[in-house]
């Protein structure tokens, strides 16, 4: 990735996730509202973990009356090992969504009429509430074996019923494409996204990229490299990554 002179004004985002298939995001909504070149790339890939290896874990699935589902590849991986391992889920179990995207990507797997599934109101919000508000669940909390995830953090300081299970592997994928190219900000949601940037440019230098991270597990990744932290969320004024952005880009680009 290469830099160019200094210009405040965002004109260009990279979410280093994967682009929603349903055409769903609330990053359009700031697309289209600052008439931004807004593009996403997923910085991390995924692989499966065996079921054989999963069992060594000795997490039992149907032990938990809830679960955590913070992205479309917990999902999957989840259901593939509940089919590896002809589990067959309860139907009061419950699925609680980090969006609705994630969630409406659950209908893919369960029948949704008969599921209990829980997200957020909107964009906007977090999902922690809503899991607060269900302290008895007995969480299973789908990874990737070298995630640090903020949302497991915050579950375990209030004390709630939480089980790890690594069910995929994350590495660092294929970025040379993105070699030559420039983005104004480039948006973080974990430490792995922010070691696959330096996996694929080792030389990589900010200049005048902002940088905006998700949680602080992915905020502390982007200090320890020597980066910028110019946004961060969430706060207390921003829960979300849309909103950050959307109050850093007011200020930069005077209210317009």
């Amino acid at each position: 990735m290469e830099s160019k002179k200094p210009d405040l004004k965002v004109k260009s985002i990279l979410i280093s996730q994967p682009e929603p298939t349903d055409g769903r995001s609330p990053y359009y909504e700031l697309r289209d509202k600052y008439k931004l070149n807004l593009a996403f790339r997923n910085f991390v890939s995924v692989l499966p973990v065996a079921a054989k290896d999963f069992r060594k874990d000795k997490v039992n699935i149907l032990e938990h009356t809830a679960i955590i589902l913070t992205s479309r590849a917990s999902i999957e991986h989840l259901f593939r090992l509940v089919q590896e391992m002809r589990i067959e889920m309860p139907t009061d179990m419950k699925y609680f969504c980090v969006s609705e995207t994630i969630a409406l990507y659950l209908q893919k797997f369960t029948t949704y009429r008969k599921r209990k599934v829980f997200f957020p109101k909107d964009s906007d919000h977090l999902i922690n509430d809503q899991i607060i508000k269900h302290k008895v669940e007995k969480y299973l909390f789908p990874q990737s074996n070298s995630q640090t995830n903020e949302l497991y953090d915050y579950m375990r300081k209030n004390k709630l019923h939480v089980t790890p299970a690594s069910i995929y592997k994350s590495t660092s994928s294929d970025l040379s494409d993105l070699k030559d190219v420039y983005y104004d900000v480039l948006a973080f949601f974990s430490p792995t996204g922010i070691q696959s940037l330096f996996d694929n440019f080792p030389d990589f230098q900010q200049n005048n990229t902002r940088i905006a991270a998700f949680g602080s597990t992915t905020c502390q990744a982007v200090l320890d490299k020597g980066l910028r932290l110019d946004i961060t969320a969430p706060t207390p004024e921003a829960p979300s990554m849309k909103m950050a952005l959307e109050l850093y880009i007011k200020g930069v680009n005077n209210g317009k």
